[in-house]
């Protein structure tokens, strides 16, 4: 192999190296992709579970459930749009 303009007499393949940064690059954004993932659907939790914990229902059992279920109607579509986004973000 003959010696590199860099001085490394040889050490180094340009394409190796390019080739491992590249990989390197596609690890560390799927990396990220996992994390906001995870997070995206960690937020979704967060967001129901505070959303029915300002809840206080009132009333017999079929009333509270009512109530409940109302709440959770109106965060859910929210939710889902976080958890589908993470999960767009994967592919």
């Amino acid at each position: 192999m003959a010696e590199n303009p860099f001085g490394f007499g040889g050490m180094f393949d340009p394409d190796e190296l390019q080739n491992a940064m590249r990989q390197f690059a596609e690890q560390a954004q799927e990396s990220q992709s996992v994390a906001f993932a995870d997070n995206a659907i960690h937020l979704a939790v967060q967001m129901t579970t505070a959303a029915v914990q300002r809840i206080t229902p009132t009333g017999p059992p079929e009333e509270q459930a009512a109530q409940l279920r109302a709440a959770i109607t109106v965060i859910y579509p929210e939710c889902v749009a976080l958890v589908r986004e993470a999960r767009q973000g994967l592919k």
